[in-house]
């Protein structure tokens, strides 16, 4: 894990010359893989806490036609729907076409954003219910880090469940600090309920290097280590609600988990037990 590197807000915010740009305010690299940053919003932005929108870079000329198009990936909303600014968490992949520059990003410097958010892990696609699920993997922990600084969250659901498994100890350090944070954000506390943040299991798991709990969650739900450590009874589509943020492989085996429990997926259009991000690949 390198040292965290924490740059402050950009002095100035530049004049947009991108389409679509956004100015860079601060950016937070976590380990040699994984980095956030905060962006200016657009005045009309509108989005639910756990949407996505697409976010990128120029990319290099064509070298026939010399034509330059945008670089565009699919990226979660870290920051809550409330938020005056956008934040954003991402691994950095040094040959990707987009995170091998995006990693080099300073504040002051401009984003593409399209400001269409969209996505399933939202509050609307689920039916009421009485403890909610966050199951993520590596960078798929952003869009619940939007959820859990989401009134709704709270005012919908006794408890709030959240896992996060990791090949290494470091990659948990976003989650863990933000959680922390919680409990000192006065602005939260007031506005949902002094110790809101009670409400919250955080279940952290690594599966590369010696971390206080080591494996995958799918293998300690199991084995029921998972729900005897959390105190909680295995899912129940009476009383539990599930939303899953991570790499393909884990987004399978985790919806036939739940549908073994008995949980159905549901959608936007068709609210359910529980959704999934399909369009996020960490």
């Amino acid at each position: 894990m390198t040292e965290l590197t924490n740059v402050t807000e950009a002095k100035a915010i530049k004049v947009p010359t991108l389409p679509d740009a956004q100015t860079v305010t601060s950016v937070t690299h976590w380990t040699d893989r994984l980095f956030s940053f905060r962006v200016t919003r657009p005045a009309s932005l509108r989005f639910r806490s756990g949407e996505f929108v697409m976010i990128g870079l120029m990319g290099e000329p064509h070298p026939g036609t010399g034509k330059v198009k945008p670089l565009l990936r699919a990226y979660s909303i870290a920051s809550p729907s409330w938020d005056e600014e956008l934040e954003f968490y991402s691994i950095k992949v040094q040959d990707g076409p987009l995170t091998s520059r995006l990693q080099h990003i300073q504040p002051g410097d401009e984003i593409i954003l399209r400001p269409k958010p969209v996505g399933t892990l939202v509050h609307d696609a689920l039916l009421p219910g009485k403890r909610l699920w966050f199951f993520a993997t590596g960078t798929g922990f952003a869009p619940f880090a939007s959820l859990l600084r989401e009134p709704q969250t709270y005012e919908d659901y006794d408890e709030i469940v959240i896992t996060h498994t990791c090949r290494e100890a470091g990659e948990l350090t976003y989650g863990a600090e933000l959680i922390e944070s919680l409990k000192g954000d006065e602005l939260l506390n007031e506005v949902i309920g002094e110790g809101f943040w009670k409400k919250i299991k955080y279940y952290p798991t690594t599966t590369r290097e010696e971390s206080a709990k080591m494996g995958r969650i799918t293998d300690l739900m199991r084995s029921g280590e998972a729900f005897a450590d959390l105190g909680v009874a295995p899912l129940s589509p009476e009383t539990d609600r599930a939303m899953i943020c991570g790499n393909l492989a884990f987004n399978l085996e985790l919806k036939e988990m739940l549908e073994g429990y008995g949980l159905v997926e549901g959608a936007n259009s068709n609210p359910q037990h529980y959704v999934v991000e399909k369009a996020f690949l960490d």
